[in-house]
C-alpha cells in the first residue's frame, strides 16, 4: 500500500489534488501573511494515510512552508456512545499520535467541545488556516457551525469529505430516492475520485514549539459515559489492526462474499465497520485493495462496492439532506401513513426496552441477534434488518420502536451513531430507501420479515446456540 501511495507522488505538493474534494466553510479564503502554522482538526476521520483532509492540510503547510498541526477535540459524551466506543476511539487516536511525532506533525488532544477549545488554539498558536473533515450528521455540523461562528475573521476553514470516495455535495444535489436512483450518479463520477492516494510524508518545517504530551489514561476520567457495556475481545482499534481485518477479508472471505454474505452462520463479511466508522481505515483504501481481486472475484468485488460505496453513500445522502434522518418524521410520506393507519393495531407480543436489551423475548433468533449485538459490539448485517424489523412488531408504535432500535444499536454496536445504522433502521422500521409491499397488520406496507423466513435462508438453530443466553445479567 505505501509503495502505491509513493508511485502516486512523492508527497502531497508533486500530487494532482482534486480540489472539488474541499469546500469553503468561512467567508475569506486567502491564508494570513503573519501566521505560524496549519491545522488540521481531526475529527470523523480518525488516521494519518489515506485521508484527503490530512492530505489537504500538509498541502497547505508545505505550499507555505509551515509547520502542520493535528488536534483532536475529546468531547465527554457523544449521543448512547459508552466506554466500549470511547476505548476503541482512544486506542485508535494513540496510533494516530505516534504516526505524527514521526513525521514531524504535532498531535494535540484538547479536553472539551470545539467551540470551547479550538478558537483559543487557533489564536494561541498562530493558525493560518484550519482544515477539517466532513459528517453529515447533526451534532459534527453543529460543532463545524459552532467553530466557525468563533473563529478569527482572518483565518480561513476548509472542510474535507474524506470518508466518502465521491463528496457527499457532489454525488447529488438532493435526497436520493434509492439506490437505484443514486448508483449512476456514483459510478459516473468514480473514476473521477476513486484514485490512489499520495502519502502523507515526514514534515520538512518543525513545529516551533512541541506538543503537550498526552496523558491517555487521565483523558478517561474526563468521560462522563456508561463504564457497564464493555470492550470487545475481537476487535483492535487502529489502523494497522484495521488493516490486517481488510488483508484477511480479502485472503480469506471475499470469495464467499457474493454468495454467503446473507448467512449469519458463514464467514463472508468484511467485518470493517468497526475501523470504517471511526475513519481509522478509509473506505476507499478498502476499495482500492478489493478491486485488484476483480479478475478472480467478479461477482463478489462487485457486491462489496454495492455495499460499500452505493449503499453507503446513499445513507450519508440521507442524512445530509433529510434533517429528521433518526425519526419517523423522515420517512416518506406512504410509509408515514401506513404507519399511522395500522399504529392501533394489537401486537402479538409488548415487550419493555429493558426486555430487549436483555434478550429476553419468546424468539430465540432475535435474542441471540441482540445478544451477539452486546457481547461482539456487532450484528451480523443480515439480522440487523430482522432485528430491527421484530422491534416494530413487538411495541407500542412506530416512533417507540425506532428510538428503541436506535438507543440499542447506539449503544452497543461499534459502528453505532453512524448514517448506516440510522438508515438501516429507517429501512427497517419505516420503508426509507424501500418500496411499498403487500399490506399487513402492523408493518402496513412496509416489508415484513419473519423467522420462517430466515429458517428458509439459514441454519437458524446453529446460529442460536452459538449465542444462547447465559444466565448472568448482561
Amino acid at each position: 500500500m505505501a509503495g502505491g501511495r509513493r508511485r502516486a507522488a512523492p508527497s502531497v505538493r508533486e500530487f494532482k489534488y482534486n480540489k472539488k474534494r474541499v469546500r469553503l466553510v468561512s467567508q475569506g479564503s486567502d491564508l494570513k501573511d503573519d501566521a505560524r502554522c496549519i491545522l488540521y482538526w481531526m475529527c470523523r476521520d480518525q488516521r494519518v494515510q489515506d485521508n484527503w483532509a490530512f492530505l489537504y492540510a500538509q498541502r497547505l503547510a508545505l505550499k507555505q512552508e509551515l509547520p502542520l498541526h493535528v488536534c483532536f477535540c475529546l468531547v465527554p459524551k457523544y449521543l448512547e456512545a459508552t466506554i466500549r466506543h470511547y476505548r476503541f476511539m482512544l486506542r485508535g487516536l494513540q496510533e494516530v499520535a505516534e504516526e505524527c511525532a514521526e513525521l514531524n506533525i504535532s498531535f494535540h488532544l484538547l479536553l472539551g467541545y470545539a467551540k470551547d477549545v479550538l478558537p483559543t488554539f487557533v489564536m494561541e498558536h498562530g493558525v493560518a488556516g484550519l482544515v477539517t473533515d466532513f459528517s453529515p450528521l447533526r451534532l459534527p455540523r453543529q460543532w463545524v457551525e459552532d467553530v466557525r461562528e468563533r473563529l478569527p475573521e482572518d483565518v480561513p476553514f476548509a472542510q474535507v469529505d474524506a470518508h466518502n470516495i465521491v463528496p457527499c455535495w457532489l454525488a447529488s444535489p438532493k435526497q436520493e430516492y434509492s439506490a437505484r436512483t443514486i448508483r449512476s450518479k456514483i459510478h459516473a463520477q468514480l473514476p473521477e475520485f476513486l484514485t490512489e492516494f499520495p502519502p502523507v510524508v515526514r514534515h520538512p518545517h518543525p513545529p516551533s514549539c512541541p506538543a503537550e504530551p498526552i496523558a491517555w489514561e487521565a483523558c478517561y476520567s474526563s468521560l462522563q459515559v456508561d463504564h457497564t457495556v464493555k470492550e470487545v475481545e475481537w476487535a483492535t482499534p487502529g489502523t494497522a489492526a484495521g488493516m490486517a481485518v481488510l488483508k484477511s477479508f480479502i485472503a480469506e472471505r471475499l470469495k464467499s462474499f457474493s454468495s454467503h454474505r446473507n448467512d449469519p452462520n458463514k464467514a463472508a463479511l468484511s467485518n470493517l465497520s468497526p475501523w470504517l466508522h471511526f475513519g481509522q481505515v478509509s473506505t476507499q483504501r478498502a476499495i482500492l485493495e478489493v478491486q485488484k481481486h476483480r479478475r478472480s472475484y467478479k461477482d463478489s468485488v462487485d457486491a462489496f462496492v454495492e455495499e460499500a460505496v452505493v449503499r453507503r453513500e446513499l445513507a450519508e445522502n440521507f442524512c445530509y439532506y433529510n434533517e429528521n434522518y433518526d425519526s419517523v418524521q423522515g420517512a416518506y410520506d406512504w410509509a408515514q401513513t401506513t404507519l399511522k393507519v395500522h399504529a392501533k393495531d394489537k401486537r402479538p407480543y409488548l415487550y419493555s426496552l429493558q426486555e430487549l436489551e436483555q434478550g429476553t423475548t419468546h424468539d430465540p433468533l432475535w435474542n441471540a441477534a441482540q445478544l451477539q449485538m452486546v457481547r461482539e459490539g456487532k450484528m451480523h448485517g443480515f439480522l440487523r434488518m430482522y432485528w430491527a424489523k421484530k422491534i416494530l412488531e413487538w411495541t407500542r408504535s412506530p416512533e417507540e420502536a425506532l428510538q428503541f432500535a436506535i438507543y440499542l444499536n447506539d449503544r452497543y454496536e461499534l459502528d453505532g451513531r453512524d448514517p448506516n445504522g440510522y438508515v438501516g433502521c429507517l429501512w427497517s422500521i419505516c420503508g426509507i430507501h424501500d418500496q411499498g409491499w403487500a399490506e399487513r397488520p402492523i408493518f402496513g406496507k412496509i416489508r415484513y420479515m419473519n423467522y420462517a423466513g430466515c429458517k428458509r435462508k439459514f441454519d437458524v438453530e446453529q446460529f442460536e446456540r452459538r449465542y444462547a443466553p447465559t444466565h448472568s445479567h448482561l
